[in-house]
């Protein structure tokens, strides 16, 4: 089965050109984000990932007040043969003027607050109605 489902979301100084996706609007900048990935559901699915911890970087900075210029973050997984999840791992790329160990910092406490990480890992149950 497949194992990549690769989305990429950018915003600020690492925004992506809008032809390579679509553009979704952002509260903690004015051009929105590009989303780069296909319609798929997996595609769809690791986008939610992406984005939750784009704008987390976002928001756990302001909070800091930290200076960030930019966000992008890819989000790629696998699925078995029956379509289960193998997982889902991202990268995050910021623009800030701050140290290394800092923006670190940073991407350690996104990664413990984002709140859809945060649920998938603790299991969430789906179903009709």
């Amino acid at each position: 089965m497949a194992d990549d489902f690769a989305v990429t979301v950018s915003a600020g100084s690492l925004r992506a050109d809008p032809a390579d996706g679509f553009v979704v609007p952002h509260a903690w900048t004015d051009a929105g984000v590009v989303v780069a990935a296909p319609g798929t559901g997996a595609h769809l699915l690791h986008t939610a990932v992406a984005t939750c911890v784009l704008n987390d970087v976002y928001r756990e900075a302001q909070g800091s007040g930290l200076d960030v210029a930019g966000v992008a973050v890819v989000a790629r997984g696998g699925f078995d043969a029956a379509w289960v999840s193998t997982g889902i791992a991202y990268d995050v790329e910021v623009d800030s003027p701050a140290d290394h160990a800092t923006v670190q910092a940073l991407l350690a406490r996104v990664d413990e607050v984002a709140e859809i990480p945060k649920t998938l890992r603790a299991g969430v149950r789906v179903g009709r109605g």
